[in-house]
């Protein structure tokens, strides 16, 4: 039962809710008249998401996922910006905002200030914050990072899609999954 007055229950519509980025089929909504446009109701979140005659949603879930156990706040602020603007089609700004998060994360990790990109997807490589045979997909971030500020080119959704969902993975290596471990091993 919603929490929203004077929904309609119709047909399943599964989608991945742009709130709380869950897979949901909700069968509750409001519609428009004219029967191409639906507000459905998020059975996890209770959150509505639109969906207009050529089945365009908002809000679009981001493309990537949140990751957990990053302790420095201007790192997960700067992730989190990636994410939103992947969300609004700003695929240009998320493909830069990883890129940031390159030098980022190995200055956290003790980088010397004010390398090149290169240096720090080396320095990342070199001192084991990267999964052996991973810095081709690594650097990937930081070539398409390059494109994006140094071209004329936008990055489209392809490209961002591919520089955020290596950077979730960079970020779940270097914090969640050790944050998994000292939690396990940290008594309550």
């Amino acid at each position: 039962m919603s929490i929203w007055k004077n929904t309609t229950t119709i047909a399943s519509h599964s989608y991945t809710c742009g709130y709380c980025f869950n897979k949901v089929g909700p069968n509750e909504a409001f519609y428009a008249s004219t029967g191409t446009s639906f507000i459905y109701i998020c059975p996890n979140c209770a959150k509505p998401t639109f969906f207009g005659p050529f089945n365009e949603q908002v809000p679009t879930p981001p493309l990537g996922r949140p990751v957990s156990g990053i302790s420095d706040t201007n790192l997960a602020s700067l992730y989190r910006e990636a994410m939103d603007c992947s969300a609004v089609n700003a695929y240009t700004a998320a493909v830069l905002a990883c890129r940031k998060i390159l030098m980022h994360v190995a200055v956290e990790k003790n980088a010397a200030l004010n390398l090149s990109f290169a240096a720090y997807v080396d320095f990342l490589v070199d001192n084991g914050w990267v999964p052996p045979g991973s810095k081709a997909w690594v650097d990937t971030i930081r070539q398409k990072g390059n494109e994006a500020n140094h071209e004329i080119l936008l990055a489209d959704k392809p490209a961002a899609t591919q520089v955020v969902h290596f950077t979730e993975m960079l970020l779940r290596f270097i914090y969640e999954l050790p944050s998994m471990v000292q939690s396990d091993t940290n008594p309550s």
